[in-house]
């Protein structure tokens, strides 16, 4: 017999036609829903990436998930957030070194969330919109010349 963690299969078939999902080892965080002052900031956001080039936004559990073609590089709450902060989501995959160094001075960005390659950045007020797009601007190209994932 396999033991559990060795498992890779997300389904445990107890009859022929019934599948019970697990429940996965680190329990997912709470989507909470987002203010109206976040949803503008969030729309302002996503007004200016939509104008760069082969940027696509899409719908995703209550965020708007950005897309450099294929490949996600960002996601803004819409309806719903991780916490009750109004924080957006950016995707580095691999982190560059001098960017890694950069994350750890600034305080309004936390890594791993969601998950691996993951940051959020706090978004305060109306004055840290700059320093959202530029953060963007990194994560932009960083789906450019990372690995489809």
């Amino acid at each position: 017999m396999v033991p559990q963690s060795c498992r890779r299969r997300k389904f445990v078939r107890t009859t022929k036609s019934a599948a019970i999902r697990q429940k996965p080892a680190v329990p997912r965080p709470k989507l909470l829903p987002v203010t109206e002052e976040t949803r503008h900031r969030s729309t302002l956001l996503e007004s200016e990436l939509l104008s760069w080039p082969g940027v696509v936004a899409k719908r995703m559990f209550g965020f708007r998930a950005l897309y450099r073609g294929k490949r996600i590089f960002a996601a803004l709450p819409h309806s719903r957030g991780f916490g009750p902060d109004a924080s957006i989501l950016l995707k580095f995959d691999p982190v560059p070194l001098a960017l890694s160094r950069r994350a750890e001075s600034d305080p309004r960005l936390k890594g791993n969330t969601p998950g691996k390659g993951w940051f959020s950045f706090v978004l305060n007020s109306d004055t840290d919109l700059h320093d959202a797009l530029e953060w963007l601007n990194h994560s932009y190209e960083s789906a450019k010349r990372g690995s489809k994932k």
